[in-house]
């Protein structure tokens, strides 16, 4: 992205102590760290894991940097027991993870003992830390076998993921406090199948508004099989959210802006939390409307128990010129590894918009806030002062909105460890623990350490 604008790696406050009267100080307040299957895990080709469309998609030359893949990733498939007592050692309350569907079922649905059995282990370690956890059903790594079908343009795709939730559900019941349907649609439908920077790599922008309808009518058939299968756990899915500001205040970029949101909030939460599709959608994108059946929508808008959200950065926007935006980046801001803008207010803004927007919203969890930054390890530490920045501004965004009405639970920090960062590979780094990929040692990085003594305080107290 632009990477033209100056780091400020000395920026804002690098200790990690929230005010008295802060939300993080609650000891019902969760804090926890994230990750995701086909990042961290490895061991693609093992106990008949079969092929997702994240192996073929990083196996193509040129889709992925550095021709970086998820063959060995953070080998958390091996290393799984110290992972956990490393998560145990941090004293966050809660971790999010993901299952590889392409792991527990084989083509013909029939349930992979081996890998079903890693997960059971997996959470039992996880449960006998005192940690909760939250599990997200999809985290971008369909099998491939569905995508040679026509992957989510496929209606079938949403059948096949109901069943996938039916197996997953009935194997961990007990075994998790929170089950995710979906991570990021936006990402799976519009990177997936309009732009062609995840996998699958499909280039269509017609193909995006019914990749998407499939996804949220996959979500609708899965949350009465989770909720019938594991009663004691809750139910959500997982939206990933930006802000949208306007270049200047003139009508054309003031709609800009708001088209800018209508695509990439609007597009998942209308239909969830208002059961419509807007329709300003098709301003954007004329002729592209999905194919919805009759009682589609009364499916996908399922009442959810809670709602995930992931915030990064905002995107500064213009007018077209016709019915469109395009970005406006400004210049001289604080900037990520990955070329985002650091824009905490935007969070803050989302939040309280959200609530304003949709009287029936669930209480909220931030499921994934962090950054990449290029750490490195210095005599056995990594000083990632930007990073204890960011989540401090971050923080205090989320605080902030909470005490306007927002109902907040959790903040899960992204990521855990470093690992695969998708079409990035491994060279932008957003863990709180640094990982040596040749190696694999794990190294705390000063975030790590800051995060775990506030809450081995915070406990202490409690």
């Amino acid at each position: 992205m632009f990477n033209d604008a100056p780091l400020s790696p000395n920026a804002g406050d690098h200790s990690f102590s929230p005010p008295a009267d802060s939300i993080l100080r609650r000891k019902d307040f969760l804090l926890g760290t994230a990750t995701a299957s086909y990042q961290i895990e490895g061991a693609i080709h093992e106990d008949g894991r079969l092929p997702s469309i994240w192996d073929t998609f990083s196996a193509t030359p040129g889709k992925v940097l550095n021709g970086d893949t998820g063959e060995f990733a953070c080998d958390h498939y091996h290393r799984w027991q110290a992972d956990v007592e490393l998560l145990s050692s941090l004293n966050v309350d809660g971790y999010r993870l993901s299952i590889a569907w392409p792991r527990v079922m084989d083509e013909n649905g029939k349930p992979n003992r081996k890998g079903i059995d890693f997960y059971k282990t997996l959470l039992d370690g996880l449960k006998a830390k005192g940690l909760k956890t939250f599990v997200t059903l999809y985290h971008w790594d369909l099998p491939q076998y569905l995508e040679d079908r026509g992957g989510w343009l496929n209606r079938d795709t949403a059948y096949r993921f109901a069943d996938y939730a039916e197996l997953m559900s009935r194997e961990l019941a007990g075994k998790v406090d929170a089950w995710m349907t979906l991570n990021e649609p936006w990402c799976s439908a519009f990177l997936g199948y309009a732009s062609g920077h995840h996998a699958p790599g499909r280039t269509n922008i017609r193909y995006a508004p019914q990749a998407m309808h499939h996804l949220l009518l996959g979500h609708g058939l899965a949350v009465p099989i989770l909720r019938k299968n594991d009663p004691g756990s809750q139910v959500g899915i997982v939206a990933n959210v930006g802000r949208g500001t306007a270049n200047t205040d003139s009508a054309a970029d003031q709609r800009a802006a708001h088209l800018f949101e209508v695509q990439h909030n609007a597009w998942v939460l209308d239909p969830l939390l208002k059961k419509q599709i807007p329709q300003d959608l098709f301003e954007l994108w004329p002729g592209a409307e999905p194919l919805v059946l009759e009682g589609d929508l009364e499916t996908i808008g399922a009442p959810l128990d809670f709602l995930g959200l992931n915030y990064y950065f905002r995107t500064n926007v213009k007018s077209d010129g016709a019915h469109g935006f395009v970005e406006a980046p400004p210049a001289g801001v604080e900037r990520t590894q990955m070329g985002w803008e650091v824009y905490p207010l935007g969070l803050q803004e989302l939040l309280i918009g959200f609530h304003k927007t949709y009287p029936n919203l669930p209480p909220i969890y931030i499921t994934e806030n962090g950054m990449a930054s290029d750490d490195q390890v210095v005599d056995g530490e990594v000083i990632d002062n930007q990073r204890l920045s960011f989540l401090n501004r971050h923080l205090a965004a989320v605080d902030t909105a909470a005490k306007a009405g927002v109902d907040i639970r959790g903040y899960f920090i992204w990521s855990l460890m470093d690992n695969f960062e998708w079409a990035f590979g491994y060279e932008r780094r957003f863990g709180i623990v640094h990982v040596d990929y040749q190696t694999q040692k794990r190294t705390l990085k000063r975030s790590a350490q800051l995060v775990a003594k506030f809450l081995a305080d915070r406990r202490a107290q409690s």
